[in-house]
């Protein structure tokens, strides 16, 4: 069974950067879909960012494009999230999740629908 662990996250100020990473274990095959989702204070759902398709390509929510960009480390069965120009409503719990058996991400965006998540990191931008 596939576990993932975020890291990466902190409180940094706006126009900031991080970059989030999830490493994926349980698993030698590292060609499936992996998306990040985020979950605002206050907020019931969690919100897509963005995922990659085992292929590569990448798609991205309207509030990531320009600023956020999803890469992956295939050796290291690691999947990132460089996050540029921050603002303070980009402060959420980032969460990983991924489709193991899956090459794209067809359950996009609904992320109860993706087989498994990590427990999320947090990211808090100060204006």
């Amino acid at each position: 069974q596939v576990q993932l662990a975020e890291s990466g996250g902190g409180s940094v100020q706006a126009g900031g950067s991080l970059r989030l990473s999830c490493v994926a274990s349980g698993t030698a095959d590292s060609n499936y879909c992996m998306a990040w989702f985020r979950q605002a204070p206050g907020n019931e759902r969690r919100e897509g960012v963005g995922y990659m398709n085992s292929d590569g390509s990448t798609t991205y929510a309207d509030s990531a494009k320009g600023r956020f960009t999803i890469s992956k480390d295939n050796a290291k069965n690691t999947l990132y999230l460089q996050m540029n120009s921050l603002k303070p409503e980009d402060t959420a719990m980032y969460y990983c999740a991924a489709d193991p058996g899956l090459r794209r991400c067809i359950r996009w965006p609904v992320e109860a629908d993706f087989r498994t998540r990590g427990q999320g990191t947090q990211v808090t931008v100060s204006s």
